[in-house]
């Protein structure tokens, strides 16, 4: 199963930066980006998943003010043939008002991911999820399923991995259908790579800390001929800061740093690193890597033509 999981888009006051040319499929810079509805796509944080020979774009929906940093409306996600033209295909994850509920409205929803479970026919939903009015304390990834791509997605739970921390997040699945679930912890000071249960619901107990004391956030993995790649940030929140490229052998490592992927003034990596946040979209064929910068301000599409990073 090819997996394509994409990264941050901020959404302030209706904004984004890039926008679809519907003749050409060519990005627009300063432009709003309109889904097939000319509304402005609304899916912060986000993941995609290549299935069926379509992408599906989950994430966070955000909603003007104050309120924008909390989940009022739940995970939103649209389709497309191609990467620039989307079909708003509904909210996928909806936050309830049952005050009982860890999904209440009004909780914290983050960088939502879904796979796909091939042996159970089952999409499944991990996300970085915050109690109600508790902040970042609780440091919980939350669990939802659905037997159809686009949802309704039902919410199963939410955890502290093994008894650990849980923020930024992602999720990764090898060639042999393993699944992991990749996220910052410790306080952030830590990356923890936890394997989940062949259903893709739970954690096996097996994991490995990586790159300890470090301080990365928003990991993004792919995989190259038989290496494993993260690009990673730093725990500057939406300040930005450069690019943090490591690769390992094996997805539980050891994994070795290999510094700022990204070349130019310092001022311009730190532009381009703002907060890559999940990655392996690689189009090998022109040795081209996509990703999403979330920056303090709007969102960007960067184009990374480094083949010498991949070689």
């Amino acid at each position: 199963m090819k997996i394509f999981l994409i990264g941050s888009i901020l959404l302030l006051n209706a904004v984004f930066l890039f926008a679809q040319d519907k003749n050409t499929n060519q990005f627009t810079p300063g432009k709003i980006w309109l889904d097939n509805k000319g509304v402005h796509i609304n899916a912060h944080g986000g993941g995609i998943l290549f299935h069926n020979k379509m992408y599906y774009w989950f994430g966070e929906h955000k909603v003007a003010g104050d309120a924008g940093n909390k989940a009022m409306v739940g995970v939103h996600v649209y389709s497309s043939k191609n990467l620039t033209q989307w079909k708003d295909e509904g909210i996928a994850l909806s936050v309830v008002e049952d005050t009982t509920s860890l999904l209440v409205k009004g909780c914290i929803i983050e960088r939502p991911k879904v796979i796909y479970n091939k042996k159970t026919k089952t999409f499944v939903m991990w996300f970085h999820h915050e109690l109600k009015g508790q902040g970042y304390k609780a440091a919980l990834t939350g669990l939802a399923i659905s037997k159809k791509i686009t949802g309704p997605y039902r919410y199963i739970k939410s955890v502290n991995p093994l008894g650990q921390m849980s923020r930024d997040m992602t999720l990764y699945v090898d060639d042999d259908a393993k699944a992991y679930h990749i996220h910052s912890s410790e306080n952030n000071q830590t990356l923890h790579f936890a394997e989940l249960t062949d259903d893709y619901q739970d954690f096996t107990g097996r994991y490995t800390r990586v790159l300890e004391g470090k301080a990365n956030e928003a990991p993004a993995i792919f995989k190259k001929e038989g290496k494993y790649y993260m690009i990673s940030s730093g725990t500057t929140g939406w300040d930005p800061n450069p690019a943090r490229l490591s690769v390992a052998d094996h997805i539980m490592g050891p994994w070795k740093e290999l510094g700022d992927p990204s070349r130019g003034t310092d001022a311009e990596n730190k532009t381009i690193a703002g907060s890559i946040e999940n990655l392996p979209a690689i189009l090998r064929s022109m040795g081209i890597l996509i990703a999403y910068a979330a920056l303090f301000v709007s969102s960007a599409i960067y184009v990374f033509r480094r083949k010498d990073i991949l070689s």
